[in-house]
């Protein structure tokens, strides 16, 4: 299965401590650091208008700080800080932080917090599919040749179409039912299914990775047709 990636930020206005943390970062392969800034102020203009999951921010920083920052992007997720102020914890956790680590940073306590983060997306992610199903019909029947077989929809990971007919990948069998995979889609048990090239269409909460050809779905990699790029752009 491919690990999922969460983007990440790195903040902090002192060279060796923002390098540091980076090399760090680095040995996670959940994280895709996708900024690292040497002001807050840098990376508020940078990332502003960009989906960002986590936060490694110093705190002491010129003209704006990390809180000060913090309170302008409360829309990321994951907010841990590293500084070398231990007074700054309450006041960080009052601004929703996940974890305060204190500098010179340790490579256990920072794999301690990365074990933390890692299970707390596992649990998230696994919460919105639960939620997911808790509203819709969990169950599909098809016609698989002169079979009637009853599927979970949770197993289903993702259609492909041959012409008339479409193919249903499951986590552990394919089926091929006579229907075209546009009037499978409108039906509304696969509205959890989203289109992504003229042949394919995976369910959404299943996506692992998406990148500019390709989204990874369990152990399967899908192509992104040209034409329909821009429904997964929030996904990313």
């Amino acid at each position: 299965m491919v690990t999922p990636l969460y983007s990440c930020i790195i903040i902090d206005d002192d060279e060796i401590d923002r390098l540091t943390t980076m090399v760090f970062a680095r040995k996670y392969p959940f994280l895709n650091i996708i900024g690292v800034f040497s002001s807050a102020t840098e990376a508020l203009a940078a990332v502003k208008n960009v989906q960002v999951d986590v936060m490694l921010s110093d705190i002491d920083m010129p003209d704006l700080n990390g809180l000060e920052f913090r309170a302008k992007m409360m829309n990321i997720s994951v907010c841990i800080f590293i500084s070398a102020y231990p007074d700054y914890a309450a006041e960080s956790f009052e601004m929703e932080a996940f974890d305060f680590l204190v500098k010179p940073l340790k490579h256990d306590r920072f794999e301690q917090s990365m074990n933390r983060l890692q299970n707390y997306f596992e649990l998230k992610r696994k919460a919105q599919l639960f939620e997911y199903s808790l509203g819709s019909n969990n169950t599909v029947f098809i016609k698989d040749g002169h079979e009637h077989i009853k599927l979970n929809l949770h197993d289903i990971v993702y259609l492909e179409a041959l012409k008339d007919y479409t193919r249903i990948v499951t986590t552990s069998k394919k089926y091929s039912v006579l229907v075209s995979i546009g009037n499978l889609l409108m039906e509304t048990a696969f509205q959890s299914f989203l289109r992504i090239h003229r042949s394919y269409a995976v369910q959404r909460h299943y996506i692992d990775r998406i990148t500019s050809q390709e989204v990874f779905v369990q152990e399967f990699t899908l192509p992104i047709g040209r034409s329909y790029k821009d429904v997964l752009v929030n996904l990313k």
